[in-house]
């Protein structure tokens, strides 16, 4: 394996434990990290394929790990001793994952885990009014989004502390900007504000780069004044993977309204 191919796993550790902390599914972390870990090893030791893609989904019942090297084949648990330093990945996944399997054109092999029932809140608040809006990477585009979000809060009704909530929105924005937008990406990001039945507001910023791995920095200001200034706003900030890259949210609370 390359170098980078060794950092892969811990960096797709890093997303997924974004994304189980994101579903309030804290106690599988350590089984899941470790699942991942398996497959994503064996395959980038055995593909033959360019590419390896990971698939994680929070199913009623189970969550799903699925690891596609493109490669047909029929993976089995190795004949290591236990105290080999490889060969173990499949002896590992078998004794820690609920179930695993192959895929029908064998080139890729999943695993569950059952969820626990009264463990997740997955309690995604309920959404009862919301306004979107993409903006392009160009200098003025912060700016845009301070003047957008004024007028797009204004028509949600929100019972808050608009100026700091425009506020909030134009670090989160500057930040995806300067750091979320890779080169040849489409070079825009996506800014939704979501008001929730019990009137807080989601001020979420989506950009191209699915990872985050110097957030908890970020949001300590050892990185600079940027998501710790939206969390000396009151507000509190996180991120998850997304469909296109990854979130940063931030969640604010209602209380005194601008005059």
């Amino acid at each position: 394996m390359s170098e980078a191919d060794r950092r892969r796993p811990h960096q797709l550790r890093r997303t997924l434990r974004a994304a189980l902390h994101h579903w309030n599914r804290h106690e599988l972390v350590d089984a899941a990290e470790l699942l991942l870990t398996e497959l994503v090893t064996n395959a980038l030791r055995h593909a033959s394929g360019p590419t390896v893609n990971v698939r994680v989904a929070h199913l009623d019942s189970h969550l799903k790990i699925e690891v596609n090297d493109g490669t047909p084949r029929c993976p089995l648990p190795g004949s290591s001793s236990p105290d080999a330093e490889h060969g173990r990945g499949l002896f590992i996944v078998d004794a820690v994952a609920d179930a695993w399997g192959v895929s029908e054109d064998r080139t890729t092999v999943w695993c569950t885990l059952p969820l626990t029932e009264g463990t997740s809140d997955m309690a995604t608040p309920q959404i009862v009014r919301e306004k979107t809006m993409e903006f392009d990477a160009n200098p003025n585009s912060s700016g845009s989004a301070r003047v957008w979000a004024r007028s797009a809060l204004t028509i949600l009704a929100w019972p808050g502390p608009v100026h700091l909530a425009t506020d909030v929105l134009y670090v989160l924005v500057t930040n995806a900007f300067e750091y979320g937008l890779p080169a040849g990406s489409g070079r825009s990001v996506r800014v939704a504000l979501r008001l929730t039945e019990h009137d807080e507001l989601l001020v979420d910023v989506e950009d191209d780069t699915p990872d985050f791995p110097a957030f908890d920095k970020a949001v300590s200001g050892e990185l600079g004044r940027g998501l710790w200034g939206a969390k000396s706003h009151g507000a509190e900030v996180t991120w998850f993977p997304s469909s296109a890259g990854k979130t940063v949210r931030a969640t604010l609370q209602a209380g005194p309204v601008d005059l």
